[in-house]
């Protein structure tokens, strides 16, 4: 397992994740830090750069060229490997596989040889500590980074998850995930689990702001991210990336509810 150790990082922090080829919401992050005057080095990713809308390309490159701190998701993984499908651990039939298709195609024909060496060489986990307390950054689960927690996941799985990173990495205070697209804390045995949600696209609430997670002055936030929605639309139309996913920009829901757990469907 590749794992980075940033060390102590000083100062307020981003943490966001699931881009998925959505280049004006990364634009706009990028912008909330600037404004805020955090640093890269402060900022850190947990994965999905690629997936569902128009800009897979530039998306990385803007990511890249940004410098922070960036984990593997399994878009990551799948496309270093040339792999045919996005591993996002949707079942075989679901509407979610079978949307997949489409922007999967998309991304692996834009995304190229240097950057699948640059996904290959992303760690699967990120540890650091920040104002006394210890944080380790995974991308699903701790025990298959395509797996799903949910803010509905039991009391039992959250602490098993948990006990499996901690032999990981060690004992920690904070997780950071991904994966889900659904920002959310839950706290099991004095150890905070949080997921920043999605940037790429909304947290299927009915909003088209999206989100992602600010520490300022050791105080933990869940952000919505406003940016040009309509010009990610447009682009995902300009590229025939109309199954459902562009919808969602404008609407705030997911295209389809059968990977949310029973009791999160609408």
């Amino acid at each position: 397992m590749k794992i980075m150790d940033l060390g102590e990082i000083s100062g307020d922090m981003l943490l966001f994740g699931g881009i998925y080829s959505n280049l004006q919401a990364l634009q706009a992050l990028i912008a909330q830090a600037k404004h805020r005057n955090i640093p890269a080095q402060n900022c850190i990713f947990t994965g999905d750069v690629v997936a569902y809308c128009a800009d897979p390309y530039a998306s990385v490159q803007a990511l890249r060229a940004f410098g922070c701190p960036s984990l593997a998701g399994n878009c990551e993984v799948q496309l270093a490997q040339n792999a045919l499908d996005c591993g996002c651990g949707f079942e075989d039939g679901s509407a979610c596989s079978m949307l997949s298709v489409a922007w999967y195609a998309h991304a692996n024909a834009q995304v190229t040889n240097d950057q699948r060496v640059w996904m290959a060489s992303l760690p699967e986990r990120i540890i650091f500590s920040h104002n006394g307390l210890r944080y380790a950054v995974i991308h699903g689960a701790a025990s298959d980074i395509s797996g799903f927690i949910w803010p509905t996941t039991s009391q039992p799985e959250f602490a098993s998850q948990i006990a499996t990173l901690q032999n990981q990495v060690g004992g920690i205070d904070r997780v950071i995930a991904g994966h889900c697209g659904i920002p959310f804390q839950v706290e099991i045995d004095d150890v905070l689990w949080i997921n920043t949600g999605a940037i790429g696209l909304p947290a299927h609430n009915g909003s088209p702001q999206t989100h992602y997670i600010s520490i300022v002055n050791n105080h933990l936030k869940i952000n919505v991210l406003d940016y040009d929605i309509n010009a990610a639309f447009a682009a995902m139309q300009a590229v025939d990336l109309t199954q459902g996913y562009h919808d969602t920009l404008k609407s705030g829901y997911w295209p389809s509810q059968d990977t949310l757990p029973a009791d999160m469907r609408l």
